[in-house]
């Protein structure tokens, strides 16, 4: 075991590590209680709530019809939440939370078993503060399953190759099986990547050998079966939904395996573009992301790459080169796939933590230290401005508050964390981007979400339809026209059911009575057509794509569709 640390950074560590942890939990479990955000993520919660309310945790289903475009797990850890806590956000993003937190743990356990506890410790604090983390235990999709599990899965394996077949063996494969089972087989290359590049570099042999005294490879070959025999579950749902049904239409064609899928067209048909789902890649599409995704860190993190690929000739002890294996082979991998999206980045934080973490606490020259302290100061300075210019922008109620209470919490930092050395930069780095999640969770998330028009008009009906409501009963089905709005956040939010259906099949619903139909404000067919009595009016946006005329409250109206629901009868 190698420590590093420096007797400065690790006072520093003693006294402030705690401070500054249980804040920043706390600040990413804020995010349980702030509603679900379109679209993927609403969407992700129907297939959970769908699956929670039918039992049926076998096949996945959107607006009632066959969905092949993710593997079960995420679906099976929030629809068991959602069958404890009932059906809200909470129960959606409890579990992912927790997954998230387990991989703070083994961040903590790695760090410590490879280079100390200051290693570790700083590490955590790293990872609990990197921006996208903490936007992903918001908008939660599949990556905090996987942040946690595959980074569990090299621990695991670490333990095991440096003490041979035991518990840690069954345990790595058991991570790797359930995170395959949440984004596919690509996720082996993120475990493996690193212990490659470790036994080549510190010439390890025996691990590649199958015979003889010290043959390592026995032991991999029995975790790639284990792993084999834990993915059954999800072998055998897509199996059932898909493989024995030919008939079936998905993609637009007949004869679609759900096997082949998994195996295949989910990543590796994306990676060489010729699955049902494509894109267009840009090789230098991440390295322009991280500058934003790993904030504060992600200067530092550049810099820690650089000095770790500088000196990979040399390996200092037994898998000192995992994080930077796991890291850049599987960064080269997204740069050159063809279909790109920041989150895929998530299951590398923690590896960029420990990268980032070590690289702080190696640094020895007075002239590196004074240039990370004026870095991270600028950034601990920038992050707060953004939030004040945010505040006035947004303008949301109350705006004036925040933008006094970020500006006091920002002098603060510079209190409480004075002097140019490596110690002052990390303090600043994470109290500046606390103040910024704290600002983000608690009150820009909730200001947006009021423009989720599904999630509005799913509170309305809540709330003014029904035994006690003002606007008449409450229907038992709300119907949405087949090519108009998609609400993914309305058919998990609503109090009944929610059904897309054509204008004929409509048409034949009314026949027999009225109906309340979610449409938008310039569907002027449903008026031609029917009688229309709007009993509720909605602002709408796609706030998980921000645009600067979205942003600014003086025009802010003209970035709005409105959408309604409406009574319909002949």
């Amino acid at each position: 075991m190698l420590d590093t640390n420096s007797r400065p950074l690790e006072a520093f560590l003693d006294k402030w590590f705690v401070r500054l942890l249980i804040p920043a939990i706390i600040i990413n479990a804020s995010g349980l209680f702030i509603h679900i955000i379109e679209p993927d993520g609403a969407l992700y919660a129907t297939i959970s709530r769908t699956m929670a309310e039918t039992g049926d945790f076998i096949r996945l289903r959107v607006e009632g019809k066959d969905w092949l475009d993710k593997p079960h797990f995420p679906f099976w850890m929030a629809a068991l939440s959602m069958r404890v806590f009932g059906i809200n956000s909470f129960a959606y993003k409890l579990p992912a939370l927790l997954f998230w937190a387990a991989g703070g743990w083994y961040v903590y356990r790695l760090g410590m078993e490879l280079y100390g506890r200051s290693a570790a410790r700083l590490s955590v604090l790293v990872y609990v503060s990197a921006a996208h983390l903490v936007i992903s235990n918001n908008d939660v999709r599949a990556e905090p399953y996987l942040t946690g599990l595959v980074i569990g899965a090299v621990y695991h394996f670490y333990r095991s190759s440096r003490e041979g077949v035991n518990w840690h063996l069954v345990a790595g494969s058991l991570l790797a099986a359930c995170a395959m089972m949440t984004k596919g087989p690509f996720v082996l290359v993120t475990v493996g990547g690193g212990f490659l590049l470790d036994w080549v570099v510190g010439k390890e042999w025996e691990q590649f050998r199958i015979r003889g005294e010290r043959a390592g490879m026995v032991r991999w070959l029995i975790a790639l079966l284990l792993i084999g025999i834990f993915i059954i579950p999800e072998i055998y749902c897509l199996y059932v939904q898909f493989d024995l049904h030919p008939e079936k239409k998905i993609f637009g064609r007949t004869g679609v395996s759900g096997i082949r899928w998994f195996f295949w067209d989910s990543q590796f048909g994306r990676f060489f573009n010729s699955g049902p789902i494509k894109g267009s890649g840009d090789p230098f599409f991440y390295f322009h992301t991280l500058l934003w995704a790993f904030l504060p860190w992600s200067l530092l993190l550049y810099g820690a790459v650089f000095r770790k690929i500088r000196g990979l000739g040399r390996r200092t002890i037994p898998g000192d080169q995992i994080c930077l294996g796991a890291a850049v082979l599987s960064f080269a991998m997204f740069s050159l796939s063809r279909f790109q999206l920041p989150y895929y980045l998530n299951i590398l934080f923690p590896f960029f933590s420990i990268l980032t973490a070590v690289y702080l606490l190696d640094i020895r020259r007075g002239v590196t230290i004074r240039v990370v302290a004026i870095v991270q100061g600028v950034i601990s300075v920038l992050l707060p401005v953004l939030v004040l210019l945010l505040c006035w922008l947004f303008h949301f109620p109350g705006w004036i508050y925040w933008a006094g209470g970020v500006l006091i919490l920002s002098i603060l930092s510079f209190y409480f964390f004075r002097g140019s050395t490596v110690q002052a930069a990390v303090g600043r780095s994470c109290w500046a981007a606390l103040i910024v999640y704290l600002f983000v969770n608690c009150s820009l998330y909730p200001s947006m979400l009021r423009y989720q028009a599904g999630m509005e008009a799913a509170e309305y009906i809540r709330q003014e339809m029904g035994p006690a409501g003002a606007r008449g009963p409450r229907p038992a089905v709300v119907y949405l026209p087949a090519e108009g709005p998609v609400s993914y956040s309305l058919e998990f939010y609503a109090p009944c059911s929610v059904q897309r259906i054509e204008r004929d099949s409509l048409a034949a619903v009314l026949r027999t009575g009225p109906a309340l139909v979610f449409v938008s404000s310039r569907d002027t067919v449903l008026r031609k057509l029917y009688q229309v009595q709007t009993v509720g009016s909605f602002q709408n946006f796609h706030v998980s794509q921000l645009t600067g005329e979205f942003v600014n409250y003086r025009t802010r109206e003209q970035s709005l569709e409105w959408f309604e629901l409406v009574w319909a009868r002949f």
